[in-house]
């Protein structure tokens, strides 16, 4: 399981271990955060595409789908 700091999110890169449209690489470009302090809206961008979708952050700590970093 990937530990993930909310604060430390913004612009952090992620790898797709299972790719599609061999979009493999991504990055976070935006996240908004609501009056308690908790992520509202997470978009995940790809690198090759340039193409976000909004994403639960939490499912970034999943590491059979998601690897910090780009490798």
């Amino acid at each position: 399981m990937n530990r993930i700091n909310p604060k430390k999110l913004l612009h952090s890169k992620w790898t797709a271990v299972n790719p599609t449209n061999k979009e493999r690489h991504f990055l976070i470009s935006e996240l908004e955060f609501g009056q308690e302090g908790d992520i509202t809206l997470c978009l995940l961008e790809a690198v090759i595409s340039n193409r976000s979708e909004p994403i639960v952050w939490q499912t970034l700590k999943n590491n059979e789908k998601w690897l910090q970093g780009w490798k």
